[in-house]
């Protein structure tokens, strides 16, 4: 097949030197392409080289043994270094690695959290024996929820504080009172303690102590709650917070791995146990109220421990050459910033129950303040170094292929290519 000489194509991916069209010669670019393709690569890279070693030169800091041992270093631990940094930052890079890994990846600086393990370990149980000690020896102010007692639903012609109603039950021998408002501030829920009077003679009795001046009452449902049903209502709370740990363990267990879900179970517990020891503690009541922020908590707790356990699974998987401690401290680190900005948002609302809420609010809202600081402090080191202890690896999260599905290698030896002719 025959080329055309004259094609103009031809002619401009062959231009000749001078100018003529002899094919004795053609013109090769000595220059390299300004597109960064093809051989190009290996000129930019040695300019970039260059360029970066007369930077060093002129910035003055360190000298050329320091560079060479950054890195040398840095090439053992398979960490790329920017080419434009200068050598005071890389000087202290390499302070970093000698620290045991700090600063490892994508030049994200990373907080030792296990390095005070132990301590915190030690100071979780001594609150986890505390709290147990103070339940066991004060015990809980429970409140009438579980004790018994009388509750009356109450309506007022026109508004009607809290504390009003509560200084006109005790001045008529109702005491330790608890007044609730039902939606407005017209509608109360009262509930007092075991009262001996019947049902009757109770609503005349409680008709004469809330009648307030130029403000008519009325009392339109008494019940009166025996000891019996307060039992049935605490063992129920036990064991719907039993109830809500285990299902907990079966769902982490599930979902990421045995080790890490009893991390989480104890780090639940822990938070569950420490508030229920700062109310026996200092006999603060303790309610149904209280009962629902315990499982709000646990609820809080477990997401942000889920989200600090998806991360250590992803840096397990996908980061290599770190141990596992330095990996624990990569994940605690990448989500520092998401943890500080929830419980940050969390705190604020529950400060404005605890002040602006009423006395409806107030102890829920004390139990959830208590429940998000020992939360919190739960997720980073207790359901973290707990399976770190029990020898949490990246073996536990990469899939092994079955003995039964590898390959088998067959060599064959033939006993007539080792016969000499």
């Amino acid at each position: 097949m025959a080329i055309d000489k004259n094609n103009p194509l031809e002619q401009q991916n062959n231009p000749e030197p001078n100018g003529s069209n002899s094919d004795a010669s053609t013109y090769r670019r000595k220059k390299p392409r300004r597109d960064g393709k093809g051989s190009n690569t290996q000129t930019n890279s040695s300019t970039k080289t260059k360029s970066s070693s007369n930077k060093s030169r002129r910035s003055g800091k360190g000298d050329g043994k320091d560079s060479q041992a950054l890195t040398t270093q840095a090439l053992n631990t398979n960490t790329a270094i920017d080419p434009n940094l200068a050598v005071g930052d890389a000087a202290e890079d390499a302070a970093a690695y000698a620290e045991g890994g700090i600063k490892a990846i994508g030049n994200q600086r990373i907080i030792p959290f296990m390095k005070i393990e132990k301590p915190m370990a030690i100071l979780s149980l001594i609150l986890v024996i505390g709290s147990i000690i103070a339940i066991a020896v004060n015990g809980l102010n429970l409140g009438l929820d579980f004790t018994g007692g009388v509750s009356a639903d109450v309506r007022y012609e026109q508004s009607v504080e809290q504390t009003d109603v509560i200084n006109a039950l005790a001045d008529n021998g109702f005491n330790d009172a608890v007044v609730q408002y039902l939606g407005t501030s017209q509608e109360l829920l009262i509930r007092l303690p075991p009262q001996s009077d019947n049902v009757d003679g109770l609503s005349a009795s409680l008709s004469e102590a809330l009648a307030l001046p130029n403000n008519d009452v009325n009392i339109s449902n008494v019940n009166i709650i025996g000891s019996q049903v307060g039992n049935e209502i605490y063992l129920s709370s036990v064991m719907s917070i039993v109830l809500a740990l285990v299902c907990m363990l079966g769902y982490v267990a599930l979902r990421f791995q045995f080790k890490l879900a009893i991390g989480a179970v104890l780090s639940l517990f822990h938070d569950a146990i420490v508030t229920i020891g700062v109310f026996a503690l200092f006999g603060f009541p303790f309610d149904l109220t209280v009962l629902a922020a315990i499982l709000a908590l646990i609820g809080y707790s477990l997401n942000d421990t889920i989200v600090v356990y998806d991360r250590i699974r992803e840096n397990f998987r996908r980061v290599r050459g770190i141990t596992a401690v330095q990996t624990i401290d990569l994940s605690l680190t990448e989500t520092l910033r998401r943890t500080i900005m929830t419980i940050s948002t969390v705190l604020l609302v529950v400060l404005a129950m605890l002040f602006l809420g009423g006395d409806g609010l107030f102890w829920f809202s004390a139990a959830l303040f208590i429940g998000l600081l020992a939360g919190t402090y739960s997720s980073t080191y207790i359901a973290s170094s707990i399976p770190l202890a029990m020898g949490l690896s990246r073996d536990d999260f990469i899939v092994k292929v079955k003995p039964e599905f590898e390959e088998e290698i067959v060599t064959f030896n033939d006993p007539k290519m080792f016969e000499q002719d």
